[in-house]
């Protein structure tokens, strides 16, 4: 009876909020919004000099994103000699593979490159809860694909993207660099998976 109750108490424990874990402070009352920029703009495209680790495999090249209409983004990964690593194309909720090189062609690596580009393309995320740490960051709890996000803005401004399940952080996106609604230098952790993608503008 003494271990079940050890394990009860050490079950709720773990499974508890991030917004618990972390002393977050829920505002209620407060109407909130967030839009992403990074990626926003028609007119410009995105390039970036990248790296994406998976695994014991490393790929080096050139990442570009543009944006072809409303809520419709093309995300394309070359070699620096120009040729397709993977090209795929986000229209709303439809997710379509126009080509990836079949080294990248695992079910596993699509599934997360898919998520975290769709989350870095995600203009305008829906809020589902408003925290703050007083008189510094604010949390905003979003949903997306049925994943909870939290999206942490200071000065009015975005510079992290926080994947959380069970209390625990899943995943991790930071924006650095920002100039006119630019990020010319973004970063993304899995803490449990081997994949980092770090982009570099040129």
């Amino acid at each position: 009876m003494k271990y079940l109750l050890t394990s009860l108490i050490a079950l709720l424990l773990a499974c508890s909020s991030y917004p618990k874990k972390n002393n977050l402070e829920r505002k209620i009352g407060v109407t909130s919004t967030i839009s992403n920029p990074y990626f926003s703009d028609m007119a410009k495209d995105y390039v970036y000099k990248a790296k994406i680790n998976f695994a014991a495999k490393s790929f080096g090249g050139i990442f570009i994103v543009k944006k072809l209409g409303e809520e419709h983004h093309r995300v394309v990964f070359t070699t620096e000699m120009g040729n397709k690593i993977f090209d795929f194309s986000f229209i709303k909720n439809e997710f379509k593979i126009n080509f990836i090189l079949e080294e990248m062609n695992k079910k596993i690596l699509i599934n997360l490159l898919k998520r975290d580009f769709h989350v870095l393309t995600n203009e305008y995320p829906k809020i589902l809860n408003h925290y703050e740490i007083p008189g510094d960051t604010i949390f905003l709890e979003t949903q997306i694909e049925n994943k909870t996000y939290f999206y942490l803005t200071a000065d009015q401004q975005l510079h992290q993207i926080l994947e959380t399940r069970g209390g625990k952080e899943k995943s991790d996106y930071i924006f650095t660099q920002v100039e006119n609604n630019h990020a010319r230098e973004i970063n993304i952790r899995h803490k449990n998976i081997k994949l980092t993608i770090d982009l570099k503008a040129i």
